[in-house]
């Protein structure tokens, strides 16, 4: 009898855990690679909690651009703001996910994290190849206590289409109006000097193998693959850090509400705290959803991420969205994302 009951016990537990399993649900997204350590923990813990599976694939965010257009994928994500025409004309919705900063790293022999100083005019320089050798005179002059090598500068850039490529690009063109005129700002651009990386690992990669050479990387890479990063000038001319509080200061003014789309775009921000390379990355979903459960769960999965994924984020640092403006984007959940029948998703 004891058996028996033990086998009916036994074969319960497992139709309840293959119940489980087959209401689990995955759901699909790709784009930037600046967000990608801080979705891949959030999609770590959420399905720990909640048996869901998040499937984030790091292509770019030109890439995820397209996929969501294509609607290969359940969300996109980019770190440049969508045109708004682009927008209006596949009736999609953009709202920010998170906050964090491109920072410029260097691998230069002795020389470690924070110890070199740049300002924005040095970089585009040196990005315009103008500035060619580590011990040029200019920047000498802003590391006085530092032995520069008499060594040529190796630019790494991305290759693919990337928004962190727009914020660096987008910062250059305000810190330099030679680079603004002679290459501008986009997701790919047309680079005076160096060699191409592919995402933020690729180049993260490509500054650990290669001396005296310089690239851009969202911070968690440079901390991760221990990079040197670079300390810089600001717009209130003071030398700052990259850090989660140096990005929150930078994003502390941003008017979410007020810009098309939600689209703020962060560069050199005033404050003397402020990191000027600081950036937002967005999320973009169908407002018509063709499969309501998909985007249901795409909801979902960010739902909890704003509510349980802030430390997270910040152990990351990154800067999780201030309250207010989560507010504004489950708002714009429920008033403009239906499925076919208008009936609303959220």
């Amino acid at each position: 009898m004891k058996k028996s009951i033990v086998k009916i016990f036994t074969v319960l537990g497992i139709s309840i855990s293959l119940l489980n399993v087959a209401k689990a649900q995955t759901i699909t997204g790709a784009g930037a690679s600046f967000p990608y350590p801080i979705y891949a923990k959030w999609a770590s813990l959420y399905e720990k909690e909640t048996g869901n599976r998040v499937n984030y694939q790091s292509i770019g965010s030109g890439g995820g651009q397209q996929q969501i257009i294509s609607k290969t994928i359940d969300f996109g994500a980019s770190d440049d703001p969508m045109k708004a025409a682009l927008i209006a004309e596949h009736k999609l919705l953009q709202f920010p996910a998170i906050i964090g900063g491109t920072v410029p790293v260097v691998n230069i022999p002795d020389i470690s994290a924070g110890e070199l100083k740049l300002s924005g005019e040095l970089v585009a320089d040196i990005f315009l190849g103008k500035i060619k050798k580590w011990n040029d005179p200019a920047i000498a002059k802003l590391n006085e206590k530092l032995t520069l090598p008499e060594k040529d500068i190796i630019v790494i850039y991305r290759s693919d289409g990337s928004g962190t490529t727009f914020g660096w690009t987008n910062y250059l063109s305000k810190v330099s109006s030679e680079w603004k005129e002679k290459v501008g700002e986009g997701k790919s651009v047309k680079w005076p000097v160096g060699q191409g990386g592919k995402g933020n690992e690729g180049v993260a990669a490509y500054v650990g193998q290669i001396k005296y050479s310089i690239s851009y990387v969202e911070y968690a890479y440079a901390k991760q693959n221990n990079l040197a990063w670079v300390t810089l000038q600001n717009k209130d001319g003071k030398f700052v850090a990259p850090s989660k509080e140096s990005f929150t200061s930078a994003a502390a003014n941003a008017k979410w509400n007020e810009v098309e789309n939600m689209g703020v775009i962060l560069t050199n921000e005033s404050g003397a705290n402020s990191w000027p390379i600081t950036a937002a990355s967005f999320i973009l979903l169908h407002k018509v959803a063709d499969k309501p459960e998909s985007t249901k769960g795409v909801l979902d999965f960010f739902d909890w991420a704003f509510t349980k994924g802030q430390n997270a984020a910040s152990e990351l640092d990154y800067v999780p969205l201030p309250s207010e403006v989560i507010k504004q984007i489950k708002t714009k959940w429920q008033s403009e994302i239906k499925d076919v029948n208008g009936k609303a998703v959220y």
